[in-house]
């Protein structure tokens, strides 16, 4: 019997821009070893269905392209699958050619076949040269006349690891227009949902999913499958446990696959994260990638890993990312064909198995912020690992558009970034974590920023009082941390009402020297800046004058933070360019501020033995069952 692995599709949407993660002419080359991209007659005219398109006479067509190639290095380090049959039907004289890469992106053929009339075609694949990387796909020709893809599968004739369906749990707040496009995409797709148990939604928002116009017909369509449950807005972590403790309580369920709200999914990439679950010789956790929901083509991360000695998390190769699938396709990629391992995966789509849960608990009740890092992070300490898989993806809104280290979410970035380490970190008072939390604070109180200062104290004070205030303050800590902003007038935007603010100085702009590079002070130099920075601000008042009317205005990207303390106020566009923010010098606050910085990392590295003990000590209860019944009971 033939289990699919993987189905060849064409995207969902009739959008151009999507176009480059599903299929490529051969029209790509490659100047100074910069790829560029001549032509394109992968046009959406010759896309005739979700498994068919055309290819014009006399053309070539890849499916080497991200959801259509095939992540050989997966497969065979994560599974025992070793033998794959690819079968592809086509339609009309065509060539089909198959191609493997290794590693380093090195592209090599594997076998090549006529065909002519209506053929399906099938090739026998083994999986045992992938241990470093390596993707395996294939590209049609079409002859003298045009001929027509009838659809592709990857199988194999392996049965799984183990069976059960999945359970989805979407956690939102206000999100309801997402919801109901993310239910009718699901409702719509029929080999997915053989494999999907329950779909719950978490509604934790004032805007109701279930008044949202086109609910009804998606909730028709879904019958049983979709359960909906309101709660109040206990975060992300908070939706999440729900769902996890939902599906715990489904026999039928080996698995939840978390969704969050403002997304649009790929059904294929959930069905590919379910099947690659069933298969993982361990319980493995499956994460997906995210696109852009805004730049469609634009790929964020491709895997990410929390580095134990600043105790942060970064992506892999970090100077390449986010990559631009409409500029460089996969096969132009070499970084993309590396076999890439990952501490966790966001939960912005990410495959739990229950036995994982059952091991290890649920969700720290964190409400956003290191959630799903602290909980892959605790996995992979129980044997568990996390898998971000290639060819599993969806659109995410990205943060381009936004800054939230300086608004209400400073507070969970602070505490739960520190409460992971005090769980996680096998450094000493963890690493160098106590240094940079505190060259945070100075970079924010430098730069005028006093609200996130405010913020990431009371974060360091509800660390230092102990677990307890987790569970304790999990529904009443966001909305106490936006109350607080009304203290700070650098936190109103100033919307464009006609009449535009204006600095005494006008504009400062500044020419970066090229991506990921700055003009910002480094080695000595750093140390002589912030010093006499600091003294400045501590002995200086800012002039009337500026005080009054905003000194500079500086663009967001170039709002840095060794430009801005030089001033003594200064007008800031906001994140995403919709208004504007007054930043302004204020000596007796930051006097406050800078004291209790430092009063509040000696207490956190003097005690930090006796946290990390308490935590830890205390994780097992946090994370339970029974801890969340309690949550959502009372709540």
């Amino acid at each position: 019997m033939a289990h699919v692995l993987q189905n060849v599709i064409f995207p969902l949407d009739r959008d151009p821009d999507l176009l480059p993660l599903y299929v490529d002419p051969e029209t790509w080359t490659s100047i100074d070893e910069e790829p560029v991209r001549i032509t394109s007659n992968a046009q959406l005219a010759n896309v005739l269905g979700r498994h068919r398109g055309r290819i014009v006479a006399g053309r070539r067509v890849s499916f080497g392209t991200y959801f259509n190639a095939f992540p050989a290095s997966y497969w065979q380090h994560w599974t025992a699958v070793r033998d794959v049959t690819l079968t592809v039907h086509t339609e009309g004289r065509a060539t089909i050619l198959v191609y493997r890469s290794t590693g380093a992106g090195v592209r090599q053929r594997i076998e090549t076949r006529e065909v002519s009339g209506t053929a399906t075609t099938t090739f026998d694949l083994v999986l045992d040269q992938y241990s470093d990387g390596g993707w395996i796909w294939f590209d049609i020709a079409a002859d003298d006349t045009d001929a027509t893809f009838e659809g592709a599968t990857w199988s194999t004739s392996l049965a799984p690891t183990r069976e059960g369906k999945a359970s989805i749990g979407i956690t939102t707040y206000n999100k309801p227009d997402y919801c109901v496009a993310t239910l009718r995409d699901l409702s719509q797709a029929g080999d997915l949902l053989d494999l999907i148990d329950r779909v719950f939604l978490i509604d934790q928002g004032t805007q109701l999913v279930a008044e949202e116009e086109g609910y009804a017909e998606v909730a028709g369509a879904l019958g049983e499958t979709l359960q909906v449950i309101r709660q109040p807005n206990l975060g992300g972590s908070g939706g999440f446990a729900r769902a996890m403790l939902e599906t715990l309580d489904r026999p039928d369920s080996d698995f939840v696959q978390l969704l969050d709200d403002d997304v649009r999914i790929e059904p294929e990439s959930i069905r590919r994260s379910i099947v690659f679950g069933r298969y993982a010789s361990t319980p493995t956790i499956v994460g997906a990638h995210m696109f852009d929901l805004l730049d469609r083509a634009k790929l964020h991360a491709w895997a990410e890993v929390v580095d134990d000695e600043p105790f942060m998390w970064r992506t892999l190769y970090q100077e390449r990312m986010p990559h631009d699938f409409s500029v460089a396709n996969l096969r132009q990629s070499p970084t993309l064909h590396m076999r890439l391992d990952a501490d966790y995966n966001g939960w912005w789509m990410c495959l739990i198995p229950v036995e994982v849960i059952r091991a290890v608990g649920l969700s720290l009740p964190a409400f956003i912020k290191w959630d799903d890092a602290e909980f892959c992070l605790r996995a992979r300490d129980a044997g568990y690992p996390t898998v971000s898989l290639p060819g599993a993806a969806l659109w995410h809104v990205s943060w381009v558009g936004k800054d939230d280290s300086i608004d209400w979410q400073a507070y969970f970035h602070a505490r739960n970034r520190i409460v992971a380490a005090l769980l996680h970190s096998s450094t000493p008072y963890g690493g160098t974590l106590i240094r940079h939390s505190r060259r945070v604070d100075l970079k924010h109180l430098m730069m005028m920023q006093y609200y996130p200062v405010a913020l990431r104290h009371r974060a360091l004070r509800d660390v230092l009082s102990g677990p307890a205030h987790m569970q304790a303050n999990l529904a009443t800590a966001m909305p106490e941390a936006r109350a607080l902003a009304s203290a700070f007038p650098e936190t109103v935007v100033h919307k464009d009402d006609g009449i535009p603010l204006r600095s005494r100085k006008g504009r400062q702009v500044f020419k970066w020297a090229r991506r990921h590079e700055f003009d910002s002070p480094t080695g000595l130099r750093l140390r002589w800046f912030t010093l006499t920075t600091l003294v400045s601000h501590w002995l200086h008042t800012p002039k009337p004058e500026n005080v009054s009317m905003p000194e500079v205005e500086f663009g967001k990207g170039d709002a840095q933070w060794w430009r801005l303390p030089l001033y003594d106020s200064a007008l800031v566009s906001a994140a995403g360019g919709g208004g504007k923010n007054i930043y302004t010098r204020d000596r007796a606050r930051f006097r406050r501020m800078l004291l209790e910085t430092a009063r509040l990392h000696w207490l956190l590295r003097r005690q930090w033995p006796r946290l990390s003990r308490e935590y830890r000590a205390a994780l097992q209860q946090l994370t339970s069952e029974q801890s969340w019944r309690r949550v959502f009971e009372e709540s």
